[in-house]
């Protein structure tokens, strides 16, 4: 993830001194390059998946720029049994982190969602993808540039696309949004899962993933767009 334009708080200088620290661990775990440990070259993501509904469980794929934060708002959502990061949309087959993110693959930063639609509906998850989400943002959110981070949606199937259409179209006539609405609905593609480390990374890497939202400005915009930060 990249990180760009990020405000000092407003601390004492020791104390901003401090936190550049983990800042500085923090930026360079985002980076895609020379990221080493973190994020080697030679990785390749796991191996590519049909975007499909099977049995009686249900696939949605959504891209709203960072995976990372992306798996926390629907991993907390009764209905959803998993998520997983992932690379979508893109033309090059079994890209790694570092390709997606130098950019030319084509790919977003996803997240795919096995839900139950008995308990969760499509619109219901098309709710929360919105409100995680700046819609008006142009290839990029919030601090991470480049349309790998763009805000997309992936129907599967002409149920989803006929409910993503309606929800855009909701969203493109919300008075609250004075630009145009810059989220795609795009066809559904290969979903690539992303490397192991990069999955449920809230989780493996709380502190970490702490400052790369706090610093990203994330939560800062969602509360300024929708009021809340789910």
């Amino acid at each position: 993830m990249s990180m760009h334009a990020l405000a000092a708080p407003r601390h004492p200088s020791w104390l901003r001194a401090l936190a550049s620290l983990p800042m500085l661990i923090l930026l360079a775990a985002c980076a895609p390059s020379g990221a080493g440990a973190t994020s080697p070259s030679s990785e390749t993501a796991g191996a590519p998946s049909p975007a499909r509904t099977s049995g009686g469980t249900a696939v949605a794929v959504f891209a709203g720029g960072c995976f990372w934060c992306m798996q926390p708002p629907f991993d907390k959502l009764p209905g959803v049994i998993s998520t997983e990061a992932g690379y979508t949309g893109g033309h090059t087959s079994r890209p790694t982190y570092r390709q997606v993110s130098a950019g030319g693959t084509g790919h977003a930063e996803a997240v795919r969602i096995t839900y139950d639609p008995r308990k969760v509906s499509y619109p219901k998850l098309l709710d929360v993808f919105w409100h995680n989400i700046d819609p008006v943002a142009v290839n990029r959110q919030f601090c991470d540039v480049g349309d790998q981070y763009r805000s997309a949606i992936f129907p599967i199937g002409p149920q989803q696309q006929s409910e993503a259409e309606a929800s855009l179209r909701a969203i493109q006539a919300d008075p609250r949004f004075k630009r145009p609405i810059a989220t795609r609905i795009e066809p559904a593609a290969t979903f690539y899962p992303a490397e192991e480390y990069h999955q449920a990374y809230y989780r493996k890497n709380p502190l970490r993933y702490k400052y790369y939202r706090y610093g990203c400005g994330r939560d800062q915009r969602l509360q300024q767009i929708w009021g809340s930060t789910d």
